[in-house]
């Protein structure tokens, strides 16, 4: 059974290609090559040329292991980190105060 392709959406897609670039270019600032990227990641040399596409079909595992061979690791923490959408419904959710009723 072949797997059912999913629609992404285009900001989605392009923030991913943003992604693979900067993780592109900081292995070559660390003059890393693919082929030592890979064997550090333990993952072949496909998997790191996808990874620095944006192709989303790596796996969360691969990445976080590219991001700890680079010493990037602590940029995980950043990914979700202030949810202002959540608190602000979160706080919608919150009881009013009642407020007296104007008398006639």
């Amino acid at each position: 059974m072949s797997k059912v392709a999913r629609a992404i959406f285009p900001g989605a897609e392009r923030r991913a290609r943003a992604l693979g670039e900067r993780l592109r270019l900081a292995r070559l600032r660390r003059r890393m090559t693919v082929t030592e990227m890979a064997a550090r990641v333990d993952a072949s040399r496909t998997t790191i040329y996808h990874l620095e596409r944006g192709d989303l079909s790596v796996s969360l595992a691969i990445l976080v292991r590219a991001l700890s061979v680079l010493s990037l690791e602590e940029d995980l923490d950043l990914i979700a980190r202030d949810d202002v959408l959540g608190q602000r419904l979160q706080d919608l959710s919150l009881r009013q105060p009642r407020r007296a009723s104007p008398r006639a």
